[in-house]
């Protein structure tokens, strides 16, 4: 069953809202990790033990990468969909 150009268009729509809430959320989450990684230090100067809180520092920057990884995915969709909904004509 072919999908219509109305439903392609919201679709790529659809996708480069994600793209745009995906940047965000990048975005954000690096800020997560810096601060984070402040807190880290703060405790380190301070002589408390910084193990936990270096440990969720990993993991923050282990979601980060998977949330790249997503966001190269809907990359990848919005430049399919934008061949669907816009192909180049052949150069003659």
């Amino acid at each position: 069953m072919a999908v219509s150009l109305a439903e392609r268009t919201q679709q790529l729509r659809d996708e480069r809202r994600l793209l745009k809430k995906a940047d965000l959320d990048i975005e954000e989450g690096w800020q997560r990790i810096h601060r984070q990684e402040d807190r880290v230090r703060d405790l380190q100067a301070s002589g408390y033990d910084s193990q936990q809180a270096e440990r969720l520092v990993d993991l923050l920057k282990q979601t980060l990468v998977e949330w790249e990884r997503h966001r190269t995915l809907i990359i990848q969709r919005v430049s399919y969909l934008q061949q669907e909904v816009d192909p180049v004509p052949p150069i003659t």
